[in-house]
């Protein structure tokens, strides 16, 4: 009778553990556990473990962490490195043109774009945050001991409600871009002012800080900026409207690089 029991008791687990998904029963099986773990917390690969299913509910605290961090530091290469391997000339997700564009308006994309885009899409606003809070300090050494708080408050809100003012205006003219992909990007895209306005403040008391030469590092940064930025937000705007959604990326990069000449 006791054996009769047991056998059904082992049964009744062994369906159980059967019916359980792979990532929430470590223990099922000899030797599985490390294997398992291996699997979900493999993030190895940049390009992959942004779209790959994980648990995060036994890892530990420093993997979160350095899952985040690698999350963030893929999107800055996409920003910071829109340039095929292969060919250096080319970008990777290409200018909005008329050879890109169907009979709808809408823009084909290749494979790179694709990866490029999937990977933006992917938002997070940790990343946007960091680089607020770069450019807000950078530029709050830079400006007398007096005008600190100042600066930093000015840069850290004029970041945030320019981003917010731009998303909110393309999804007015029918964007299918999310509120927070767009306040994503942007914030993403501010980096190259982060290393423009780090190079002037390096360079200030040197020969090479000169006014004209700082006006040559903002307008780099403003140009990756804005390259950056309308190509992927113009991908989710109609035809006849992307003129208007992108046009005022320009004034809200322009507002940041007179803050970075400014300071």
């Amino acid at each position: 009778m006791h054996e009769t029991s047991s056998i059904s008791s082992s049964s009744a687990s062994a369906s159980a553990s059967a019916s359980q998904p792979a990532w929430s029963n470590p223990n099922s099986g000899p030797g599985s556990s490390s294997l398992q773990a291996q699997e979900i917390h493999d993030t190895s690969n940049d390009s992959e473990f942004l779209t790959q299913p994980y648990s995060t509910l036994d890892e530990p605290v420093r993997e979160t962490i350095m899952r985040d961090v690698r999350s963030v530091t893929t999107k800055l290469k996409v920003v910071l490195m829109p340039l095929q391997k292969s060919n250096p000339l080319e970008y990777m997700y290409q200018t909005v043109s008329i050879s890109d564009e169907s009979s709808d308006g809408t823009i084909t994309q290749g494979e790179d774009q694709k990866k490029v885009l999937s990977t933006l899409r992917d938002w997070d606003l940790w990343g946007p945050l960091i680089v607020c809070l770069g450019l807000s300090i950078i530029l709050s050494i830079r400006a007398p001991s007096s005008q600190t708080s100042a600066v930093f408050a000015a840069v850290f809100m004029s970041m945030w409600i320019g981003s917010v003012v731009v998303t909110v205006n393309a999804k007015l003219l029918g964007g299918t871009i999310s509120f927070f992909q767009s306040v994503c990007v942007l914030g993403y895209c501010v980096f190259p002012f982060c290393l423009s306005a780090l190079v002037i403040l390096l360079l200030s008391n040197t020969p090479l800080g000169k006014v004209w030469l700082d006006v040559v590092w903002v307008a780099i940064g403003f140009v990756w900026a804005t390259r950056a930025s309308t190509v992927f937000i113009a991908q989710f705007i109609q035809k006849e409207r992307r003129f208007l959604a992108v046009f005022p990326v320009f004034f809200y990069y322009t507002l940041l690089g007179w803050l970075v000449l400014l300071f």
